[in-house]
């Protein structure tokens, strides 16, 4: 057990080291989905592809229930309001009641919308896949908080590969979705233990969850606006795989799945690129001077302009190569959808920049907005989703995808922009308190 924390702690460089291997982790995860879904898409067909998007989808969804909006809390509670034993409580709550929404979402999908069982297991599977993501998550927030973001990104690293072995190794083996998503579990839940739970608990004074009322209501309070914006923020960016879930087919959600993987990878992307500031945009803010809030609004700056850089690269790799690349790893005829691909590029911009946006409204404290600006696109999502996806298919679902992704973005900026100008004309400007001082 100590020899995997070494090797999980070993660096010369611990900032270098929170950088390349946070990349390697996030490319992994980002990666994992597409990989999965090409090979699945050759060894079972497209409907156990079709069946396999929608899980993902639902368990992406069902993660943050597990989550709870806390990690970001977490990593920036630089002053420890909580202890690790009070998040790990609450992680423990918050883990049930995945379990219990993950049970409920299946057997609602079997009475009300036609399930099959076979279709249901998989994706309760899936989203067990994702609770044991959610947990470990309270022990990697705390090593991030301590100033090792290194070494949860590590294990997080091992474990997606991992993942994507086994997942991927047990479909060619047995051809079966169910057989290859219960082993990947099993075998994650020991890698979970070894890497993040071991490790975790070097980081802490007792990994034993307490239950304590008090912190367990202050983190409910704390952590439900960014629970609901995230639970929104992922429900809003899969809208079009629900609706077509609820208006079309298995195959139609495996092509749409297809087309919507390079738009997933940008938005993992530009996330392994904010992750790692999180604690140090807090230690920032929290100086509450004019020279801190002017170096926090010109780092949000830089972040835009790379996020902007990552869409339009995006954008031009789908108008020119992205059709026949998908086309060849996923062993299906794309031709007629370059024009849905291109779409689906730029809302994947918009929803990293929306991401984005909202990790700097969970940092600066005003959670409260993000419960208004994502509960307006998800009304718009519900009230659009059968206008556009039913009748155009998955050239609608593509235009419903950028038109929420764009008002999402704009009132998460907005927002955002509004606290920052509260700040900055709150603030005594440059000198001023000296020269007060000397008045005196």
């Amino acid at each position: 057990m100590k020899a995997i924390v070494r090797l999980l702690e070993k660096t010369n460089n611990i900032e270098r080291s929170t950088y390349v291997w946070n990349a390697i982790s996030a490319t992994m995860l980002a990666m994992q989905s597409p990989v999965i879904l090409a090979v699945m898409s050759r060894t079972n067909g497209i409907r156990d592809a079709g069946i396999f998007s929608i899980a993902i989808a639902v368990a992406n969804l069902m993660m943050y229930v597990g989550q709870y909006g806390l990690r970001r809390f977490q990593a920036s509670d630089v002053k420890e309001q909580f202890s690790f034993e009070e998040y790990h409580g609450m992680r423990v709550l918050t883990c049930a009641a995945l379990i219990v929404a993950s049970l409920a979402y299946c057997l609602i999908g079997q009475s009300l919308r036609g399930y099959s069982p076979d279709k249901s297991i998989a994706i309760f599977l899936i989203c067990m896949l994702k609770m044991l993501q959610a947990y470990s998550d309270v022990f990697h927030g705390n090593m991030q908080q301590k100033g090792r973001f290194d070494v949860s990104a590590k294990a997080t690293a091992f474990r997606y590969i991992a993942e994507i072995i086994i997942f991927c190794g047990m479909l060619i083996a047995t051809h079966n979705l169910i057989v290859a998503a219960s082993v990947c579990v099993g075998l994650s839940t020991i890698l979970m233990l070894l890497l993040s739970v071991n490790t975790g608990r070097y980081y802490c004074e007792s990994i034993k969850p307490v239950f304590r009322a008090a912190a367990i209501k202050g983190l409910l309070i704390e952590g439900f606006p960014l629970f609901v914006s995230m639970f929104l923020n992922t429900y809003v960016g899969n809208a079009p795989k629900y609706a077509i879930d609820s208006y079309l087919n298995d195959d139609i959600q495996a092509i749409f799945g297809y087309l919507f993987m390079p738009a997933f990878v940008v938005q993992i992307t530009a996330q392994f690129i904010f992750n790692p500031v999180i604690t140090t945009y807090a230690h920032i803010w929290t100086k509450q001077t004019r020279e801190a809030h002017e170096e926090f609004t010109r780092r949000i700056k830089k972040m835009c302009v790379l996020v902007l850089g990552l869409t339009a690269l995006g954008l031009i790799v789908a108008a020119t190569i992205g059709i026949p690349v998908l086309s060849a790893v996923f062993g299906v005829d794309l031709s007629e959808y370059r024009r849905e691909l291109c779409i689906i590029m730029l809302g994947g911009g918009l929803l990293a920049f929306a991401t984005y946006f909202s990790t700097i409204i969970a940092i600066i404290r005003v959670q409260k907005s993000l419960i208004v600006c994502y509960g307006i696109v998800s009304a718009m999502s519900l009230a659009l989703s059968g206008i556009f996806v039913k009748p155009y298919g998955v050239y609608g679902a593509a235009w419903l995808y950028v038109i929420l992704m764009g008002v999402l973005a704009l009132s998460l900026f907005i927002a955002m922009k509004v606290k920052l100008d509260q700040q900055k004309s709150s603030l005594p400007v440059q000198g001023q308190t000296a020269v007060n001082r000397d008045v005196q």
